[in-house]
């Protein structure tokens, strides 16, 4: 009985589909009528022919035959006589004075207001106080522990500051062994590098003056990088460079790879030093900022005198290499 129910609905199941008209499926529908946009008013006149050479646009069909278009018309009367494009600036724009609040407030009053705006949106004038390396300095090898610092402070803008830097080094107990005092002018030449140019005092080992010439900013990949000629009163060309990365381990622990080259165009005897490359310093430390302004540290520098300055300092009964555990700390305000 089932199968026979089953049989009798598959048989009646296609009579209902089959009475449907199918006949319009398999013909193309024409394609609709393009558009007379000019006739429409949707175009302005220079983009379209003489009116009376357009041919009428076609009639629309009863469906929308009802519906009220000339709000559409008042909205962008495009085919209004002489209408300009909308790219077009209207000429009421570049009437007027330079600066519209002149023409209320008057000029003396304003321009003291707009030079506060210029000097508040990067023309302020701002400085700081930065203590790069402040640390005490433990051989390794035996030895004295010694210490140094390392600082510098500008004032000025964002394209023009004076920039004062200082760093030297002793032991602990006795006297400044190396020390030096630089006044720079700086001029930024691009949005990461500033020019330095001024004048460096060295107090210690022996009171000598120089000419500075150097550069200082951001290198690719967030390389902190600062070189510089030194020229002293006595005809000594030297040179250093100086380059550091910050890696974040976490938003205040801080590991601080550094490495610092100098070089000499000519043997300076006085100061035990040769010509070519006279010194390389590796260092690593790890920094913990408790605020952002004041961050201690631990880490461990090698420090090697090469070439010509190696065999000076041979010859003077030391050693031109060694390792050192540092303690330190980093602040700025």
């Amino acid at each position: 009985m089932i199968r026979a129910m089953l049989l009798a609905g598959a048989v009646l199941l296609p009579a209902p589909l089959a009475a449907q008209d199918h006949s319009g499926h398999g013909s193309k529908s024409e394609p609709a009528p393009e558009m007379d946009h000019c006739a429409m008013g949707h175009l302005p006149p220079e983009q379209c022919d003489k009116q009376e050479e357009r041919e009428p646009a076609p009639a629309m069909d009863d469906t929308m035959a009802g519906m009220d278009h000339g709000s559409h018309k008042a909205m962008t009367d495009k085919s209004a006589p002489d209408a300009a494009p909308e790219s077009a600036i209207p000429a009421r724009a570049l009437e007027g004075p330079r600066h519209a609040a002149d023409a209320i407030w008057g000029r003396e009053a304003m321009e003291p207001a707009r030079e506060e705006l210029a000097r508040g949106n990067g023309g302020m004038t701002t400085g700081m106080v930065l203590v790069e390396r402040l640390e005490a300095r433990i051989p390794t090898e035996g030895g004295e522990t010694g210490y140094l610092w390392d600082a510098q402070g500008w004032y000025g803008g964002d394209l023009n500051r004076l920039v004062v830097k200082t760093e030297g080094e002793g032991e602990f107990g006795g006297a400044v062994e190396d020390a030096e005092i630089q006044a720079l002018y700086s001029r930024a030449f691009g949005p990461f590098f500033d020019l330095q140019a001024g004048v460096r005092f060295d107090p210690e080992p022996d009171s000598r003056t120089h000419l500075v010439l150097g550069v200082a900013g951001l290198a690719p990949y967030m390389f902190h990088v600062d070189g510089a000629l030194f020229l002293s009163d006595r005809g000594d060309l030297t040179a250093r460079v100086e380059a550091e990365y910050d890696q974040k381990i976490t938003q205040r622990l801080i590991l601080q790879p550094r490495v610092e080259t100098e070089l000499s165009a000519q043997d300076i005897p006085e100061r035990g030093i040769g010509a070519g490359l006279t010194k390389v310093e590796l260092g690593l430390r790890l920094r913990y900022e408790i605020a952002r302004e004041f961050a201690p540290y631990v880490g461990v520098e090698y420090e090697a005198k090469t070439g010509r300055t190696a065999n000076i300092t041979r010859l003077a009964g030391e050693d031109p290499d060694g390792v050192k555990l540092l303690f330190g700390v980093r602040a700025w305000f």
